[in-house]
């Protein structure tokens, strides 16, 4: 009978056992138990966090207004038409009597008016193609933003999935340890009835239950918040719970060290996006200059109307045509001063790429710092993992042999357990860090 106590309550452990060499190998049950239709993969839960998020549709939409600013722009170059039409009943009508002459009237007192206007700029020393520049300016920061919010969202994915397959197999873990712990419990409880235990024996074994219980409980709460967290990413239902998928195979990226710097610097939205604020400082600056310069416009306006001599009633076909040219002279000063503040304007900017050049030299060697830590201790966790396992295997031998207590071999049980959770963080922790290194070198991650 005590034959068949011990193999039905080492059972749960062997479970246990193939479950967390399964996580070494980085396959097995849990990577199947995860690759149903219901999970979700990570570039899938990318793609769809990109695709619908309201912060990208408010950078889109921002391109698209961009679009409008520059067609607008563009209109400099169009003339202007337009149709006017007046009446005016005027009195005193002013008459004039000449003796043996007669009467003449200056104007009718009706006066009807009717014209088209045309107005076309002709020249304006580029100031309509400096605008248009500008606007073009303005739409490639807004893409360049576009690009930089996909990417921040895809990082903050990363980490939100990585932390739910955290939590997703921490909770199986858990599972396969109470199991262990309860058929233990039962064991200890049937052999303390013949005198072979003690209740020392019984009570803390259910402490141990107790404790694993109350983990689980905590890693079930993270996981409800988690899960919330990508409901909201995904724009789903809060009562969905989403599963995801077991993907810890990540290939680094393989950048020489001697241009890792330039890499980043030639990638990172940020850089790209200070070298696009700088091109539009840069615009607005000339487009200052030319704020003094003159502008030469062509008007012409053609329609009818009455009140010619010496038949005031009669609606007589008129017309207009000529050049205008505004010259400004003197404007205050203020041409001197706005090109002061473009100038510095410029400058800030030079001053914040530097600056920005040298947070993402600081995140680049951190992230790289972390990625290879990372890596040492998937090695050192395995490594443990695998002397754990042994221990265990060495306990449950000496436990048959009545050599130890159940309660030495629990001891083992839960060093396999601790051990395949470090194991697990620690690959966990190695993928997320290569995305994280990825992000800071510029690469794209959706």
């Amino acid at each position: 009978m005590n034959n068949q106590i011990n193999k039905k309550s080492i059972f749960p452990a062997l479970a246990l056992s193939i479950l967390l060499n399964s996580i070494i190998s980085g396959q097995g049950s849990i990577e199947k138990a995860n690759s149903s239709s219901d999970s979700l993969s990570l570039k899938s839960v990318i793609q769809q966090v990109i695709s619908a998020y309201p912060s990208v549709k408010i950078a889109e939409e921002a391109i698209r207004n961009a679009e409008s600013r520059i067609g607008l722009a563009k209109t400099g170059y169009i003339p202007v038409v337009d149709m006017t039409a007046s009446f005016a009943n005027l009195a005193p009508v002013t008459k004039l009597n000449f003796p043996s002459l007669g009467t003449f009237q200056l104007y009718p007192a009706n006066n009807y008016s009717a014209s088209v206007n045309y107005k076309q700029l002709v020249y304006d020393f580029g100031r309509t193609h400096q605008n248009i520049e500008l606007e073009n300016a303005n739409k490639a920061i807004g893409e360049q933003t576009l690009e930089q919010v996909k990417q921040r969202l895809s990082v903050y994915t990363v980490n939100n999935f990585y932390t739910l397959l955290f939590l997703q197999a921490a909770i199986k873990i858990k599972d396969e340890q109470l199991s262990t712990l309860k058929e233990h419990l039962e064991y200890i409880e049937k052999i303390m009835a013949t005198g072979s235990a003690t209740e020392y024996q019984v009570l803390t074994t259910k402490v141990k239950i107790s404790t694993v219980e109350s983990q689980k409980v905590d890693l079930l709460a993270s996981l409800t918040s988690q899960q919330a967290a990508l409901n909201s990413l995904l724009g789903n239902d809060q009562a969905s719970s989403p599963v995801v998928r077991n993907e810890l195979s990540v290939v680094p990226p393989v950048i020489p060290a001697d241009s890792i710097l330039s890499y980043a610097f030639r990638n990172r939205d940020e850089v790209l996006i200070n070298e696009k604020r700088t091109s539009l400082a840069e615009i607005r600056f000339d487009m200052t200059k030319l704020q003094n310069k003159p502008l030469l416009s062509f008007e012409a306006s053609g329609g009818a109307k009455n009140g010619y001599i010496p038949y005031l009633n009669r609606i007589t076909p008129n017309y207009v045509i000529g050049l205008g040219l505004m010259v400004p002279l003197f404007d205050g000063t203020k041409n001197k001063y706005n090109l002061a503040q473009a100038q510095s304007a410029i400058t800030s900017l030079s001053y914040e790429s530097d600056f920005t050049k040298r947070n993402i030299s600081n995140e680049v060697y951190e992230s790289e710092a972390l990625m290879f830590a990372a890596r040492k201790k998937v090695s050192q966790s395995e490594l443990q993992l695998k002397q754990a396992l042994k221990a265990y295997s060495l306990a449950e031998t000496s436990f048959k042999s009545g050599m130890i207590t159940n309660l030495d071999l629990l001891d083992a049980n839960t060093s396999v357990s601790e051990s395949s959770l470090m194991l697990l963080k620690a690959r966990i922790d190695y993928a997320a860090s290569v995305y994280k290194l990825k992000a800071a070198l510029g690469e794209r991650i959706y």
